[in-house]
């Protein structure tokens, strides 16, 4: 499988992205580098390989849900440079 200069001047137009001729002849080069390279992956024996979501085995490693005591509202709002009714007053985001 390779992959021509117009396919790349193609793929190129269709995101919006202005190569010069020099551009697409090096992406054309090596774009069909890293299609050989994966067509060499098509030699190897897969069949008794088991499908897999991820190369390591995987474990939840976060530490179990437990209701703590949080932070007073005053002590959350002690160092605040500007609050209202019990909350931080920060500027609006849009305009009326």
């Amino acid at each position: 499988m390779t992959i021509s200069k117009e396919q790349v001047q193609k793929v190129a137009a269709l995101a919006r992205l202005k190569l010069t001729e020099q551009e697409a002849d090096q992406y054309t080069v090596q774009l069909n580098n890293i299609l050989q390279f994966a067509e060499k992956l098509n030699e190897l024996e897969t069949e008794q390989v088991e499908p897999t979501s991820h190369v390591l085995p995987m474990a939840n490693v976060l530490r179990e849900d437990e209701v703590m005591p949080s932070l007073p509202r005053e002590k959350a709002l002690a160092n605040a440079p500007d609050q209202q009714d019990g909350m931080f007053r920060v500027p609006a985001v849009f305009e009326e």
